[in-house]
């Protein structure tokens, strides 16, 4: 099992990799060191990582699920509604490849402010 930790300002997140072509370009790229950015009840951050959209790719996630924005070549962790959401569902801004399962409550993120630094690495 290969898992990932994540560190935002000072909120910590783990999460289990799933088996994804992302997943294993997110895990060859490890570590790396981002600026955090806010949107909504969202953190994402750019990566030095480059994928292809999967067949599964969505743009509404559960909170929890990992996300990779292609485009922009950022992590995505939704944990609430953002400014495209309809009702209480957590909608990212664009299609994402689901990558990664939290080992928590991804909700403590709400403390991360725009510019935080943020750090990601291999896990034990």
């Amino acid at each position: 099992m290969r898992r990932i930790r994540i560190q935002a300002g000072g909120v910590v997140v783990t999460a289990v990799l799933r088996d994804t072509p992302t997943a294993d370009a997110v895990w060859a790229a490890l570590p790396f060191s981002a600026a955090a950015r806010t949107w909504g009840d969202e953190v994402y951050f750019s990566t030095p990582v480059s994928a292809d959209l999967e067949p599964d790719a969505t743009d509404v996630v559960r909170s929890g699920e990992l996300a990779f924005w292609t485009q922009g070549r950022a992590i995505a962790i939704g944990f609430g509604p953002t400014p495209v959401s309809r009702g209480n569902e957590i909608r990212l801004a664009d299609r994402t490849n689901l990558f990664a399962d939290a080992e928590c409550d991804v909700r403590t993120l709400k403390a991360v402010r725009d510019g935080d630094a943020v750090s990601v690495e291999r896990a034990g």
